[in-house]
C-alpha cells in the first residue's frame, strides 16, 4: 500500500467534499489496493461519520449527503489552489495530486533557473553553519565576481528565491537571488552568528485598508479580499521583506495618490512603515 488506512480514509472524504462523489475503482486506482479492502475501507469511514456519505446504486459509487460535515480532514481552499498553481507552474504532475482537477491555468511568468548544484552548497552551508564561495552577479557590477557568503537561510519574496547570508566583502546580511549565483567554489567553518542579523529577526508591523476613495460596495468587496477586521489588516513582516512586500502590493509609493481602481489598498501607518524601510538595505 502507498499509504497507511488513515490516509485512505482522508482520500475518501477529500473526495466527497471537493467533488461529491467517490466509489471503489477510486480507492483501488490511487492506492493500489484489493477490492475487498475498498469495501472495508468505505465501511470504516461510514463508522466514523455515518451521515456524511449515500450509496447511489444507478452511479454505482457513494455521493456526498446533503449533511455532510468533515469528520477526518480539515479542507483547506489555500492548499487546494496552491496545488493547482504548482500544477500550473510545472513544479508537480497532476498524477501527483488525489483529486480530479478543474480546468485551470495560470498567468505565466519567467522562468528563473537555479542550479541544482548552488541550491545544494548553499543548504549544505546553511546545515553546516559554513561560509560558501559564491560567482555572484550584482545589479551594482557590470561583471559576476567570486566573494564569500555565510548563509543561513533561504526566503521567497514572491518572485524570486533568495538566500539570506553574511557577506564578506560588505560586511552586512544582505539577500543574494540564487538565480545570479553562476557557480559555488570552496567552503570554510563560519562564526557569523545569524541571531546577528537584525532585518531577519525584527518584524515591522504593516496596516492597511481600502483606497479612501473608494465606494462603500468597493470597500467591501476589498475588505473581503485581503481578510480584513474592522476595515484594517495587518500583517507583520520581516524587515528585510518589507521592500518586496510594499513592491507586490503597490505600496511602495504614495498609494493615495493612484486611481482607487488601480490601487485598491493604502498604508495607515507610512510613518513607521517608511521609518523602518529606510534601516533596511535592499537587494544586491
Amino acid at each position: 500500500m502507498r499509504w497507511g488506512p488513515e490516509k485512505r480514509l482522508e482520500f475518501i472524504e477529500a473526495r466527497l467534499f471537493w467533488e461529491g462523489i467517490i466509489n471503489r475503482g477510486d480507492l483501488i486506482e490511487v492506492f493500489g489496493i484489493s477490492a475487498q479492502q475498498a469495501s472495508a475501507d468505505f465501511a470504516r469511514y461510514l463508522e466514523i461519520a455515518p451521515n456524511n456519505a449515500i450509496y447511489d446504486r444507478s452511479l454505482k459509487s457513494y455521493v456526498a449527503a446533503e449533511g455532510f460535515r468533515p469528520a477526518v480532514t480539515q479542507p483547506d481552499a489555500g492548499r487546494y489552489l496552491a496545488q493547482l498553481r504548482l500544477v500550473g507552474e510545472g513544479a508537480i504532475t497532476e498524477d501527483s495530486i488525489d483529486l480530479p482537477l478543474p480546468a485551470f491555468d495560470v498567468v505565466p511568468g519567467p522562468t528563473r533557473k537555479i542550479g541544482a548544484s548552488v541550491l545544494r552548497s548553499i543548504l549544505a552551508a546553511i546545515r553546516g553553519r559554513m561560509a560558501v564561495e559564491v560567482l555572484y552577479q550584482s545589479m551594482s557590477q557590470p561583471e559576476p565576481s567570486w566573494r564569500w557568503i555565510a548563509p543561513h537561510a533561504v526566503a521567497f519574496d514572491g518572485f524570486r528565491w533568495h538566500a539570506r547570508a553574511f557577506c564578506d566583502k560588505d560586511r552586512a546580511f544582505k539577500d543574494f537571488v540564487l538565480a545570479r549565483v553562476r557557480e559555488t567554489g570552496s567552503s570554510r567553518p563560519s562564526d557569523v552568528n545569524s541571531a546577528a542579523d537584525r532585518g531577519w529577526h525584527e518584524r515591522v508591523r504593516v496596516i492597511f485598508g481600502p483606497h479612501p476613495g473608494m465606494s462603500e460596495g468597493q470597500r467591501k468587496a476589498v475588505e473581503a479580499d485581503y481578510s480584513m477586521t474592522g476595515g484594517v489588516s495587518v500583517i507583520d513582516v520581516r524587515r528585510c521583506f518589507l521592500f518586496y512586500f510594499l513592491k507586490m502590493y503597490g505600496l511602495d509609493i504614495d498609494a493615495k495618490q493612484r486611481r482607487p481602481q488601480d490601487q485598491h489598498i493604502v498604508l495607515l501607518n507610512d510613518e513607521d512603515v517608511m521609518a523602518a524601510l529606510v534601516k533596511e538595505r535592499g537587494v544586491v
